[in-house]
C-alpha cells in the first residue's frame, strides 16, 4: 500500500510549486515590488481550472458512498470556480486588454490571440462544465450573497 504522502506525487509537486512561487513573490517584494502580469494570471487561471476539474472528479467519486463528503467537495468545486472567474476578470482588467470584461469572451471578443485566446477558451470550457452541474444561485458570487443572521 502506498503511504499518503507518496500517493499523489503530482499533486504534492504542484502544491510545492505554488509554495515556492508564493515565497519567491514575498522575497521579491521588499526589493522590487512587482504586480502580477497577464502571463502570471493566465498560469494561475490554468492551475485553478485544473484544481476545479480535480475537485469535480473527487466529488463524483466520493458522493455515492459518502454523500455528505461529496456535498462538501461539490461546494469546494463551486468556490474554486468562483476564484477562477475572479482571476479571469482580473486578467481582462489589466492594461493592454481590449474589451476589459470577462463577458466579452467569445470568438469575436478575442482580437489579441494568445494568451487571451488561451485563458478565455479555458474559462469558457470550465464555465460550460460547471453550469451543467450547478444552479445559478450556486454560482452567485460570495460577496453578493446575503449573510446569515447569527
Amino acid at each position: 500500500m502506498t503511504s499518503p504522502p507518496d500517493a499523489f506525487p503530482y499533486l504534492r509537486a504542484s502544491t510545492a510549486g505554488l509554495r515556492h512561487h508564493s515565497r519567491a513573490l514575498t522575497a521579491e517584494r521588499p526589493t522590487a515590488p512587482r504586480a502580477a502580469d497577464r502571463a502570471h494570471l493566465d498560469t494561475l487561471h490554468a492551475h485553478l481550472t485544473a484544481l476545479h476539474r480535480l475537485l469535480d472528479q473527487c466529488a463524483e467519486r466520493i458522493r455515492p458512498p459518502h454523500p455528505t463528503a461529496g456535498r462538501h467537495l461539490a461546494a469546494a468545486h463551486t468556490r474554486i470556480w468562483q476564484a477562477t472567474a475572479e482571476v479571469h476578470d482580473a486578467f481582462h482588467a489589466l492594461p493592454n486588454t481590449p474589451g476589459a470584461t470577462g463577458s466579452d469572451c467569445g470568438p469575436k471578443g478575442l482580437p489579441e490571440g494568445p494568451p487571451v485566446l488561451t485563458i478565455c477558451q479555458r474559462h469558457l470550457a470550465a464555465g460550460h462544465a460547471i453550469r451543467r452541474k450547478t444552479t445559478p444561485a450556486d454560482l452567485t458570487p460570495l460577496h453578493s450573497r446575503p449573510t446569515r443572521a447569527s
